[in-house]
């Protein structure tokens, strides 16, 4: 007799992820909204070799690629901004629909930021910040 284990159950399957992306691009300030229009918004299984290489990553929840809009050109015009979701790794990552939800959220709203021209380190800054703020009540703010 052959004993198998079965296949673990995919983590992402009961998470639709273009759901929770549109919760988030529904949540955002219309400020915001207006400046995403050239923004694509896509969901990949993986990220290729080429994706980690330019990042230098061993691995991706999500990729920004574009121009940010702090470097637009002096007419102003949009070019072709792209963000890319990765479900495998997410998914792997965040077994917990409720946990995994929160994770294509909130790499979401982190690539989005990188179109507006946030880097990793003031976003970590943010993040700190914000964490220092709720930990406190909400009553004070984070000095750096």
């Amino acid at each position: 007799m052959d004993f198998r284990l079965p296949s673990p159950p995919d983590p992402g399957a009961d998470v639709d992820f273009d759901e929770v992306i549109d919760d988030v691009v529904d949540t955002l300030p219309a400020a915001f909204l207006e400046r995403l229009g050239s923004v694509a918004i896509v969901v990949e299984d993986e990220a290729s070799p080429d994706q980690l290489a330019s990042v230098d990553a061993p691995g991706l929840f999500g990729l920004y690629q574009g121009v940010p809009r702090t470097r637009f050109g002096v007419d102003n015009v949009p070019l072709p901004s792209k963000i890319t979701l990765f479900r495998g790794p997410l998914s792997r990552a965040n077994r917990e629909p409720a946990r995994l939800r929160e994770a294509i959220a909130t790499t979401l709203l982190h690539e989005i930021a990188h179109h507006f021209g946030i880097d990793d380190a003031r976003l970590h800054e943010l993040w700190a910040a914000g964490e220092a703020s709720r930990a406190g009540g909400g009553r004070g703010h984070a000095h750096g």
